[in-house]
């Protein structure tokens, strides 16, 4: 169990701990970039003035604060603290926690027990926490930068309240700056230029930001001040927080998909070359510019489902990096295109009606009638050609009888959906004529 009343640790060999580790805070007061929930109005202090705290999951990206957080919560309310990871712990590990847990309980104390990377406990050892929590062994405290809505049990998120960290904007970074430089007694070898720079590369990781200052100051020589591009050369760069199976995947390529359906081309263009740095497959991004066009643009212009094949195509044929201008081309092409869901909101609708109503018979005058049975049933009985009506438009009925006419399609009146949006006017007319 980690203790935080633990001996001081001498100087030359606290000297030696990792700088991120040194500026933990010691009160949760002294958390930076969470004031929603460590502020004076903040959701945690408020569960600390109360004296009560309950199940918690911890839900929010590297660096921000959650293992500490945690730790802190426990010395406040005078909890014992214990920490497991999911990554190197299983069902023996759990057991033998909850065992320590109840005999502390019985002793009149009660448990805050961290468990790290939470998600990555399988289904059967998440219920395992159910009955500990309900009895109040235990009050757990999760961390997670992967959606619980995704990955956890809803047994298990019902028992706990989720509480969000958010990555640290420009001024919480440049804070832990402040404080770094304060431990270490001397400032940072940037210019301003440089410090803005270092800001950026920390990319909302508290962290990351301490990590990059303590190898600044390693490699920076005597006397010399980094301006961005030699800061850059001593840091090298640090790749995007961006896994392509998890949150950042899925939320960039929804920022993707809605800068296009916003007619934003600049915006699309960022989220694009977002997913591009951070290393996605670009034919999967190929493939939602395809989706793109029939979702969001449809008929309003048939072209670009054809520019967005073309692009993806044209990525297979030539490969990294020339294949990505293709893909950059149509992704403007589709932010700048006329905007019509039709297709997309009547195939929905026609879908649901299908499956509502069963296998219901068309009518029989547009079936075929091969047999001499089948003609003497009335297939095909009255059908007219419509190539040889006046307009190539017939008007007949095409759903079946006890279903009705139905209308899904609704597409607004530009480009190629004018003539379409001719023939369902006339829908329109001849179903009210017919009562229907």
């Amino acid at each position: 169990m980690n203790d935080l009343f633990a001996p001081k640790v001498p100087e030359d060999v606290e000297k030696k701990r990792p700088l991120a580790d040194r500026l933990r805070p010691k009160h949760l007061s002294e958390v930076t970039g969470q004031p929603h929930l460590t502020g004076p109005d903040g959701a945690l202090t408020r569960m600390i003035a109360s004296g009560s705290l309950g199940s918690m999951i911890f839900w929010g990206p590297p660096g921000t604060g959650k293992t500490t957080v945690a730790r802190l919560l426990s010395g406040e309310a005078d909890l014992a603290f214990e920490q497991i990871s999911a990554i190197f712990s299983g069902v023996a590990d759990l057991k033998k926690v909850f065992e320590s847990a109840r005999a502390r309980r019985m002793n009149g104390r009660q448990t805050l027990l961290f468990v790290d990377e939470i998600h990555r406990f399988n289904r059967a050892q998440q219920d395992s926490f159910l009955p500990v929590m309900e009895d109040g062994t235990i009050i757990l405290v999760g961390a997670t930068t992967e959606n619980p809505s995704f990955e956890l049990n809803a047994a298990l998120l019902s028992r706990a309240r989720v509480l969000t960290f958010r990555s640290h904007d420009a001024e919480s970074l440049a804070e832990l700056m402040t404080r770094a430089e304060a431990a270490e007694g001397k400032p940072l070898p940037l210019d301003d230029a440089a410090r803005e720079t270092l800001v950026m590369m920390a990319d909302g990781d508290g962290r990351a930001i301490l990590t990059l200052s303590e190898e600044i100051w390693r490699s920076a020589r005597a006397d010399e001040r980094l301006d961005p591009q030699s800061l850059l050369a001593i840091v090298q760069r640090r790749a995007p927080i961006y896994d392509k199976g998890q949150d950042g995947h899925y939320n960039l390529i929804s920022a993707l998909h809605k800068s296009v359906r916003g007619s934003d081309p600049d915006a699309a263009l960022y989220y694009l070359a977002r997913m591009f740095d951070a290393g996605e497959d670009p034919l999967f991004l190929g493939r939602r510019l395809v989706r793109m066009a029939v979702e969001d643009i449809g008929l309003a212009d048939p072209q670009a489902l054809v520019v967005a094949n073309a692009a993806k195509d044209a990525y297979d044929f030539l490969g990294s990096p020339e294949g990505e201008l293709a893909l950059a081309q149509a992704c403007v092409y589709l932010a700048t295109a006329p905007k019509s869901n039709g297709v997309y909101t009547a195939f929905k609708a026609a879908t649901r009606v299908a499956k509502e109503h069963g296998s219901l018979l068309p009518p029989k005058h547009i079936l075929n009638a091969p047999t001499k049975l089948m003609k003497s049933e009335g297939y095909g009985d009255g059908y007219r050609y419509d190539h040889d009506q006046p307009d190539a438009f017939s008007g007949q009925d095409y759903f079946p009888t006890e279903l009705g006419r139905q209308k899904f399609y609704d597409p607004p009146e530009r480009g190629f959906e004018r003539e379409i949006a001719k023939r369902l006017q006339w829908w329109d007319k001849l179903r009210k004529e017919r009562g229907r």
